[in-house]
């Protein structure tokens, strides 16, 4: 299918285009022309929209869509779903499945049940065997079968010495080590950020001392071992200023948040919905402008929704009793969106856009002539109403259903196909 996007502001830092208005015409999966201005004939299928923005594809480093294992929460199917209404041309698909993506058999299951689709699958391998935190997983064959990375997921690596060999060991082939911070010691089973409200509420807190020790203890095995790392899921103002402070002594150190800390405090526990127990867990106000800071000037790399679809049985009970994670692939920009401050749009592309796929490794995609359409598109002052309606996942683990946010996807073009939102 031919397509010509009609007076799209481009946004894509690697264009020529970059901040203009153009049409841009897509033949056979390949950006033709970008011009001001382009005569459509029968053959092409126009694509207009109010104040229309077109970026390179959004990429998500971190997702969970459950398959194998958990099938009854999400499979790829339905998670596949959920990224293209979101936004998301490509997701890279944690490993805490049942089997855990820990060998290369798993790793083909991905890519082989993902192929031909318009989201592109990127599993992420266990950095343990079976996430188990005891020997190194299979990490070069999986690797060789198209693993972009390698992470316990959620599970910290509690082994100082494990994760210093898989650093060391990844070296040898270019592997990416992604590291979760929490100190299991310490968080010791907390339900929610350990302070103020933690206290008013009686529920054991999570102190943030948990997330930046470790934090601080794989800066300095990535420091010893001259390594790449990536940490995810920070947090804490004392972890921005980390990271910080490892990228100004020049280590090979990236970062990412999850949308959720940047735009939601920890007050809104107040009403003990359980949709708000998550993992890293909100924190304060004082930490989410840390967040958004670290995002302006460069210290956090790249944002991700963190993806984590529940089941009802798993989500409506006691507080204490719920497990962590809500749903985000459809909501996530207009959260972002809603919720950026001072960070400017330009920035939020970026760490959705150029960044992840920088830190993963991928071929870095722009808006140009004989390029391949790899794109999003989108209206960022589109006031509109999230209803379930919206929600395209198996499981509706939410708190946002009947929220208002300001900015709207329109659609994807990816892998020669198309996805576009109704209304």
């Amino acid at each position: 299918m031919n397509i010509l996007i009609k007076s799209a502001h481009i946004i894509d830092s690697k264009s020529a285009h970059n901040g203009k208005v153009m049409d841009v015409l897509i033949e056979n999966g390949i950006i033709k022309s970008i011009k001001s201005k382009i005569a459509a004939d029968k053959s092409v299928k126009v694509v207009e929209a109010e104040n229309l923005h077109l970026s390179i594809g959004w990429l998500d480093m971190q997702v969970s869509f459950c398959d194998p294992g958990f099938e009854h929460k999400e499979d790829i199917e339905s998670g596949m779903k959920a990224a293209a209404s979101g936004g998301y041309t490509g997701v890279a698909v944690v490993s805490s499945t049942n089997p855990t993506i820990h060998s290369k058999a798993e790793v083909l299951y991905i890519k082989n049940k993902t192929s031909d689709s318009i989201i592109d699958v990127y599993p992420i391998g266990t950095l343990s065997n079976n996430q188990e935190g005891q020997d190194i997983s299979e990490m070069y064959d999986m690797k060789m079968a198209g693993a972009v990375a390698f992470s316990d997921d959620k599970k910290a690596v509690k082994d100082s010495g494990l994760l210093m060999r898989a650093l060391l060991y990844a070296q040898n082939f270019d592997g990416l080590i992604i590291t979760h911070c929490d100190e299991k010691s310490i968080s010791n089973d907390g339900k929610m950020n350990e302070g103020v409200v933690s206290t008013q509420l009686g529920l054991k807190g999570i102190p943030a001392l948990a997330e930046e020790l470790m934090v601080d203890r794989n800066i300095f095995l990535a420091e010893y071992t001259n390594a790449t790392i990536h940490i995810s899921n920070i947090s804490t103002q004392k972890s921005v200023e980390l990271i910080r402070n490892a990228k100004a002594k020049g280590l090979k150190v990236t970062a990412s948040a999850n949308i959720y800390n940047i735009a939601l405090e920890d007050s809104l526990l107040n009403g003990f919905d359980s949709n708000y127990k998550l993992n890293p867990p909100l924190r304060t106000k004082t930490d989410m402008e840390a967040l958004k800071k670290g995002i302006s000037d460069g210290t956090i790399d790249s944002l991700s929704c963190d993806h984590r679809p529940q089941d009802i049985e798993s989500k409506d009970v006691e507080f204490d009793y719920a497990s962590n994670g809500m749903i985000g692939l459809e909501s996530a920009f207009g959260l972002l969106n809603s919720n950026k401050g001072k960070i400017k749009l330009d920035t939020i592309i970026e760490t959705i856009t150029a960044n992840p796929r920088r830190i993963l490794k991928l071929k870095e995609n722009k808006i140009a002539e004989g390029e391949i359409a790899n794109l999003t598109l989108f209206n960022p002052n589109k006031e509109w109403v999230f209803e379930k309606k919206h929600i395209l996942s198996k499981s509706n683990n939410t708190p946002f259903i009947g929220t208002k946010f300001t900015g709207k996807v329109i659609g994807i073009i990816n892998n020669k196909q198309t996805y576009f939102n109704k209304g």
